[in-house]
Formats: structure tokens, sequence, C-alpha cells
């Protein structure tokens, strides 16, 4: 019989795409959107294998762990840390806090099931298998709800957090990549309705990711806005240049909820006028 695998996880794109993946490979699976739900669900199911983010709100992942550790029944389930901030010491502070394994956020589709089967036993793995590439495409959509999906780009995670931090409860789904590498990989395995990234970034830049954004028919229609947070010189050309390549807004930091809210509705509103067309 195959593992039962719970996931708690507060981002639904992220939750729904793991539940996705891990539900065609044949595992039963359970989910949580936070922590004191999640311990509630462990208490009851009892799964093989639990996933935690670590990065939520009111009850962190180290927060369940410790939860977890406290009572026999749960004591003993292996726990699989998740992080989308990945800082050099996280992996050794994670192990040391008591989780078993470490993985770090955005997932790869095409290697996630397999990396979380390295933590159930033989006999708990499951023997079905489906083909990949198909799978990757059908997991995209399985994704695709309703709410806008945006992919946020930006070194540094304190911005990540504060942009998330008011998109999600405006009823918006959102991943993030620090680099722009990152940020393409993801646009082969979701539908972005908008893409939000800082300007200056290492080793690659904003501009850079726009170009590429660009030039690629498949991405090209995408509405694409470009922050940061230094103080720029009109002389230097550089929100002109933004706006030669393709920017749908450039806009300086700090950024004022409201006014982000403010333009991320105003370009999603534009791109569905030019589909409407």
């Amino acid at each position: 019989m195959s593992a039962r695998i719970l996931i708690i996880e507060d981002n639904p794109a992220n939750m729904e795409l793991m539940a996705y993946l891990l539900r065609a490979f044949g595992y039963h699976v359970d989910v949580a959107p936070e922590g004191q739900t999640g311990l509630a669900a462990a208490g009851r199911s009892l799964p093989d294998l639990i996933i935690c983010d670590i990065e939520m709100p009111g009850t962190s992942g180290f927060d369940v762990l410790h939860a977890l550790r406290q009572h026999a029944p749960t004591n003993r389930i292996p726990a699989l840390a998740v992080t989308a901030y990945a800082m050099v010491g996280d992996r050794e502070r994670v192990l040391a806090a008591g989780f078993d394994g470490y993985m770090s956020k955005p997932i790869d589709p095409e290697t996630f099931v397999k990396e979380v089967e390295a933590f159930l036993p033989a006999q708990k793995r499951s023997r079905h298998e489906p083909e990949t590439h198909a799978l990757v495409s059908a997991a995209a959509c399985a994704v695709a709800g309703s709410s806008p999906l945006v992919l946020v780009v930006d070194d540094s995670p304190v911005n990540l957090v504060l942009i998330k931090s008011t998109l999600e409860p405006n009823g918006y789904r959102v991943i993030t990549a620090e680099t722009v590498k990152a940020a393409l990989a993801l646009t082969r395995h979701y539908v972005f309705e908008l893409i939000l990234s800082d300007l200056h970034m290492s080793p690659e830049t904003g501009l850079e990711l726009l170009s590429l954004v660009r030039a690629n028919p498949q991405l090209s229609s995408i509405p694409f806005l470009l922050c940061t947070s230094s103080l720029t010189d009109p002389s230097d050309g550089i929100e002109q240049r933004a706006l030669a390549l393709g920017a749908d807004k450039f806009l300086s930091r700090p950024i004022v909820p409201e006014r982000l809210l403010e333009e991320v509705r105003a370009c999603l509103s534009k791109r569905k006028r030019k589909a409407a067309s």
C-alpha cells in the first residue's frame, strides 16, 4: 500500500502542486494550510511522512515539529522541511531542529516525487510512475485556478515576504524566485498571469529577465512590473530602457501596498482587454 503523506503549506499554489504530483504517483495525500490544522491532521491520520513549510504565519514549521515530537503517536513520523528562502546554514539548522530532511522551493515537478520518496521505506513507495512530461503539463493546469498566479522575482527574502503579504490576502496566488535562472525554470511549469521583478539582482538583473521574457513567444504577452529599491536618476535612462524593452510599469521602492495592488490590477485588466480584442 502506498504511503499517506501530509502536506502543511500556507501557499495555495505550492500546496496544490505538491499534492497533485504525489497523488498522480498514487500516494494518499492530506493537506493543511497552516500549522495548527496540520498538527490536528497529523494526530488524526498518523501519516507515513509529513512535508512542512518552515515559513508560516503563527505556528512555524519549527513549532509544528516541536509539537509533533512531544507526543508518542506522532514523535516518530518522518518530517521533511520545505522553505522558499534558502540561506547559508539553513540545512544544518533544520536538521539540528529534528527534521529528517530539507528541500528548497521552488520545487522541480520533474524530480519532486523522487526526492520525497527518499524519506519513505521501500515498501511504502508507489509503483505507479506516470509519464514525466505529461505529468508536468497536467500539474501546471491543476494549479491554474481562478485566482491570478503571480511570479515574484527578488534576491531579497525580506522583499519577497513583503510582496507576498500584500498580494496573497487580496486573492492572488504567489510563487517566488530569487534569481533569473530560477524564474525562467518556473515559467516552464506554471502559467503566470503577471511577473513582478526587482531590477538590481545578481548575477542577472531584472532588465535581463525582462528581455528574455519578451523574446520568448510563449511568455511575451505576460504583464511585467519592474521594481527598484534605489533612487534612479532620470538621466541614467534605466526607466526608459525598461519601458523600451516592454515593461508595463516601472515602480520605485518603497512601494505602498495600495499602489502595488492598484498597478497589479491595472496590468491584469489591460491583459484581459487585449485578449478579448
